[in-house]
């Protein structure tokens, strides 16, 4: 690994102040897990980080008056798993980290990080974009906030400036919706997925309304399947429903070739987890 120098700021102030005039050879770090890789392999040789593990203000988990979620960027991913706030209001997110990686990986990165990455073969970010998340952002300039389904532009790329730093992500309550994440992996449950698929299902008198179906790692960024959606809206649950609704998702993506599969592979898979996502999340409890 190429020498490079670390920065430990004890604010975000301090943290910009370092950032202010950064190019792309200085970048922050949170956890570390995914960057540290990439510096490994020389994918990536930085001159200097700016690690933001020292900033207390970026660490923590609240629920506010409205059962809106906020998460603070250097919160964990086990902390999150573990937060008793997250599994009595937000559950989809606790069940979907058990799944996330391994517990080193979890007890080390954080939510801030695994979201600005970028990879489309991440679990939190369709999750995330399923949820309506937005992420708070700031900067020498000022702050501001943007819709996590927004937020990402192609590979390892997304509106996030070389000077900004994720602050912390605001959840949406999902009181009385049904929501659901599910991915396909080739080898362990808890491996990088082939395909993943996050569902956000709101049922009045026994018809969805204002569905958000999402699909990722099939393609460069979180999707939403706004036709799916229009499916779903206004319609009764029912398993025919649930078939089409694969077929459609199926004919709405146009996957490529790659180490996980054949593109005509993953058209079946989309098929498949699609509706089986949209099914098993009416299974499910409810969120309350």
């Amino acid at each position: 690994m190429k020498p490079f120098e670390l920065h430990t700021p004890q604010s975000v102030e301090q943290a910009i102040q370092y950032l202010e005039n950064a190019n792309s050879l200085i970048k922050p770090m949170s956890g570390g897990t995914a960057l540290m890789l990439m510096m490994k392999s020389g994918v990536y040789e930085p001159e200097a980080l700016v690690s933001l593990s020292k900033v207390p203000s970026l660490h923590g988990i609240s629920l506010d008056s409205n059962q809106n979620l906020q998460i603070q960027a250097l919160t964990t991913l086990s902390e999150i798993e573990h937060s008793p706030i997250v599994k009595e209001y937000f559950l989809v997110i606790n069940q979907s980290m058990k799944k996330l990686a391994n517990v080193r990986v979890r007890n080390v990165a954080c939510i801030g990080g695994a979201l600005a990455h970028g990879d489309p073969h991440m679990d939190m970010p369709p999750l995330m974009t399923a949820l309506g998340a937005t992420v708070h952002i700031r900067s020498a300039s000022g702050a501001r906030s943007l819709s996590i389904e927004n937020f990402y532009l192609g590979y390892y790329t997304t509106l996030l400036k070389e000077d900004e730093i994720i602050e912390s992500i605001t959840v949406p309550s999902i009181k009385n919706r049904y929501c659901l994440y599910l991915k396909c992996t080739t080898r362990s449950a808890d491996d990088w997925p082939t395909l993943g698929v996050a569902v956000n299902l709101g049922l009045t008198n026994n018809h969805f309304d204002s569905s958000k179906v999402v699909l990722s790692a099939v393609v460069q960024t979180p999707t939403r399947l706004f036709e799916v959606e229009k499916l779903l809206d206004g319609k009764t649950p029912s398993e025919s429903l649930f078939i089409e609704a694969g077929e459609i998702a199926a004919n709405q993506v146009d996957p490529e070739d790659d180490a996980r599969g054949s593109a005509v592979y993953k058209k079946q898979l989309i098929k498949v987890y699609v509706r089986r996502a949209i099914q098993n999340s009416m299974q499910g409890k409810v969120q309350s």
